[in-house]
Protein backbone atom coordinates (compact mmCIF):
# COMPACT_ATOMS: atom_id res chain seq x y z
CA UNK A 1 0.00 0.00 0.00
CA UNK A 2 1.40 3.51 -0.84
CA UNK A 3 0.20 5.27 2.34
CA UNK A 4 2.34 2.70 4.08
CA UNK A 5 5.30 2.87 2.05
CA UNK A 6 5.12 6.84 2.52
CA UNK A 7 5.06 6.54 5.78
CA UNK A 8 8.16 4.70 5.96
CA UNK A 9 9.83 6.65 3.16
CA UNK A 10 8.98 10.14 4.51
CA UNK A 11 10.29 9.13 8.19
CA UNK A 12 13.09 10.98 8.57
CA UNK A 13 12.44 14.27 7.29
CA UNK A 14 8.65 13.73 9.40
CA UNK A 15 10.97 13.15 12.23
CA UNK A 16 13.83 15.78 11.79
CA UNK A 17 10.40 18.83 10.69
CA UNK A 18 8.19 16.95 14.22
CA UNK A 19 11.19 18.06 16.39
CA UNK A 20 11.66 21.08 15.15
CA UNK A 21 8.26 22.02 15.36
CA UNK A 22 8.00 20.29 19.22
CA UNK A 23 10.90 22.55 20.58
CA UNK A 24 8.59 25.48 18.96
CA UNK A 25 5.75 25.15 20.56
CA UNK A 26 6.93 23.64 23.96
CA UNK A 27 8.69 27.67 24.07
CA UNK A 28 5.49 29.10 23.39
CA UNK A 29 4.03 31.27 26.36
CA UNK A 30 2.01 34.07 24.29
CA UNK A 31 -0.74 34.95 21.77
CA UNK A 32 1.52 36.99 19.65
CA UNK A 33 4.43 33.60 19.57
CA UNK A 34 1.68 31.63 18.95
CA UNK A 35 -0.13 33.64 16.45
CA UNK A 36 3.88 33.54 14.92
CA UNK A 37 3.68 29.93 14.32
CA UNK A 38 0.67 30.23 12.65
CA UNK A 39 1.99 33.19 10.59
CA UNK A 40 4.67 29.97 9.39
CA UNK A 41 2.36 27.11 8.74
CA UNK A 42 0.19 29.88 7.00
CA UNK A 43 2.94 31.10 4.69
CA UNK A 44 4.14 27.56 3.83
CA UNK A 45 0.83 25.51 3.24
CA UNK A 46 -1.00 28.86 1.88
CA UNK A 47 1.45 28.76 -0.97
CA UNK A 48 1.55 24.76 -0.76
CA UNK A 49 -1.95 24.71 -1.35
CA UNK A 50 -1.92 27.60 -4.54
CA UNK A 51 0.59 24.87 -5.95
CA UNK A 52 -2.00 21.92 -5.68
CA UNK A 53 -5.03 23.77 -6.36
CA UNK A 54 -3.15 23.99 -10.29
CA UNK A 55 -2.38 20.35 -10.28
CA UNK A 56 -4.85 18.45 -8.63
CA UNK A 57 -7.66 16.02 -9.97
CA UNK A 58 -10.92 16.70 -8.34
CA UNK A 59 -12.52 13.89 -9.69
CA UNK A 60 -9.85 11.92 -8.50
CA UNK A 61 -9.44 13.39 -4.83
CA UNK A 62 -13.34 14.84 -4.72
CA UNK A 63 -13.37 16.20 -1.45
CA UNK A 64 -10.19 17.67 -2.12
CA UNK A 65 -11.60 21.28 -1.91
CA UNK A 66 -12.65 20.41 1.85
CA UNK A 67 -8.90 19.76 2.65
CA UNK A 68 -7.52 23.40 2.48
CA UNK A 69 -5.71 24.90 5.62
CA UNK A 70 -5.44 28.16 4.58
CA UNK A 71 -8.35 29.75 5.47
CA UNK A 72 -8.49 28.39 8.97
CA UNK A 73 -4.87 29.36 9.33
CA UNK A 74 -5.55 33.04 8.63
CA UNK A 75 -8.83 32.92 10.50
CA UNK A 76 -7.05 32.06 13.84
CA UNK A 77 -4.14 34.29 12.72
CA UNK A 78 -6.73 37.32 12.68
CA UNK A 79 -8.25 36.31 16.12
CA UNK A 80 -5.25 36.66 17.98
CA UNK A 81 -5.41 39.66 16.54
CA UNK A 82 -2.36 39.21 13.65
CA UNK A 83 -1.89 40.30 10.55
CA UNK A 84 -1.94 37.26 7.59
CA UNK A 85 1.51 37.24 5.70
CA UNK A 86 2.63 36.55 2.20
CA UNK A 87 2.30 32.86 0.97
CA UNK A 88 5.47 31.38 0.22
CA UNK A 89 6.00 30.66 -3.49
CA UNK A 90 9.17 29.75 -5.85
CA UNK A 91 11.71 27.94 -4.40
CA UNK A 92 10.52 27.80 -1.26
CA UNK A 93 8.12 25.13 -2.45
CA UNK A 94 8.53 21.58 -3.55
CA UNK A 95 8.18 21.26 -7.08
CA UNK A 96 4.39 20.29 -7.77
CA UNK A 97 3.53 20.07 -12.05
CA UNK A 98 0.79 17.39 -11.59
CA UNK A 99 -1.45 15.12 -9.53
CA UNK A 100 0.65 12.45 -7.86
CA UNK A 101 3.32 15.54 -6.94
CA UNK A 102 -0.12 16.78 -5.50
CA UNK A 103 -0.90 14.19 -3.60
CA UNK A 104 2.69 13.53 -2.04
CA UNK A 105 2.29 17.35 -1.09
CA UNK A 106 -1.63 17.12 0.18
CA UNK A 107 0.36 13.84 2.44
CA UNK A 108 1.98 16.34 4.45
CA UNK A 109 -0.81 18.91 4.81
CA UNK A 110 -3.31 16.03 5.90
CA UNK A 111 -1.26 13.83 8.18
CA UNK A 112 -0.42 17.62 10.04
CA UNK A 113 -4.37 16.92 10.86
CA UNK A 114 -3.56 13.96 13.00
CA UNK A 115 -1.10 15.51 15.15
CA UNK A 116 -3.16 18.83 15.17
CA UNK A 117 -5.40 17.31 17.75
CA UNK A 118 -2.28 17.33 20.51
CA UNK A 119 -1.20 20.65 19.40
CA UNK A 120 -4.07 22.27 20.16
CA UNK A 121 -4.82 20.61 23.22
CA UNK A 122 -1.14 21.82 24.29
CA UNK A 123 -1.57 25.42 23.12
CA UNK A 124 -4.65 25.55 25.28
CA UNK A 125 -3.02 24.49 28.16
CA UNK A 126 0.18 26.84 28.22
CA UNK A 127 -1.63 29.28 26.73
CA UNK A 128 -4.78 29.06 29.09
CA UNK A 129 -7.42 29.95 26.58
CA UNK A 130 -8.64 28.17 23.13
CA UNK A 131 -9.07 31.52 20.70
CA UNK A 132 -6.79 30.71 17.03
CA UNK A 133 -7.60 26.63 17.52
CA UNK A 134 -9.34 25.84 14.35
CA UNK A 135 -6.13 24.89 12.28
CA UNK A 136 -4.85 22.56 14.46
CA UNK A 137 -8.45 21.14 15.47
CA UNK A 138 -8.17 20.00 11.84
CA UNK A 139 -11.80 17.99 10.89
CA UNK A 140 -12.61 17.50 15.08
CA UNK A 141 -14.26 14.39 15.29
CA UNK A 142 -13.99 13.42 11.93
CA UNK A 143 -10.15 13.55 11.46
CA UNK A 144 -9.56 9.80 11.64
CA UNK A 145 -11.70 9.59 9.21
CA UNK A 146 -10.91 12.09 6.94
CA UNK A 147 -7.33 10.59 7.51
CA UNK A 148 -8.80 7.03 6.45
CA UNK A 149 -10.33 8.29 3.62
CA UNK A 150 -7.62 10.21 1.62
CA UNK A 151 -4.89 7.22 2.59
CA UNK A 152 -7.63 5.17 0.49
CA UNK A 153 -7.51 7.06 -2.27
CA UNK A 154 -3.95 7.86 -2.26
CA UNK A 155 -3.71 4.02 -2.14
CA UNK A 156 -5.85 3.82 -5.48
CA UNK A 157 -3.95 6.42 -7.63
CA UNK A 158 -0.47 5.67 -7.77
CA UNK A 159 -0.70 2.43 -10.66
CA UNK A 160 2.91 1.47 -10.19
CA UNK A 161 6.15 1.20 -8.65
CA UNK A 162 7.13 4.76 -10.71
CA UNK A 163 4.13 6.59 -10.01
CA UNK A 164 4.58 5.67 -6.13
CA UNK A 165 7.91 7.12 -6.12
CA UNK A 166 7.04 10.49 -7.76
CA UNK A 167 4.23 10.65 -4.59
CA UNK A 168 7.17 10.02 -2.23
CA UNK A 169 9.99 12.24 -3.89
CA UNK A 170 6.83 15.01 -3.70
CA UNK A 171 6.24 14.31 0.09
CA UNK A 172 9.81 14.04 1.23
CA UNK A 173 10.69 17.57 -0.86
CA UNK A 174 7.59 18.97 0.76
CA UNK A 175 8.82 17.81 4.40
CA UNK A 176 12.16 18.87 3.54
CA UNK A 177 10.98 22.63 2.43
CA UNK A 178 9.05 23.35 5.39
CA UNK A 179 11.63 22.35 7.62
CA UNK A 180 14.02 25.15 5.48
CA UNK A 181 10.85 27.56 5.56
CA UNK A 182 10.65 26.97 9.30
CA UNK A 183 14.52 27.20 9.89
CA UNK A 184 14.34 30.66 8.09
CA UNK A 185 12.06 31.66 10.40
CA UNK A 186 14.28 31.62 13.39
Amino acid sequence: MLSDKLKEETKQNHQILEKALIGRLKSIRSAQEYAGLLKLFYGYFGGLETQINKTIDGTLLTDSTQRRKTQAIADDILALGDGVPAKATGNYLPRINDHLEALGALYVIEGSTLGGKIISKMMQQQLGFDKGMSFFSGYGDKTEQMWGTFKQALNNQAQNPGQEAVVIAAANETFLKFGEWFAKAH
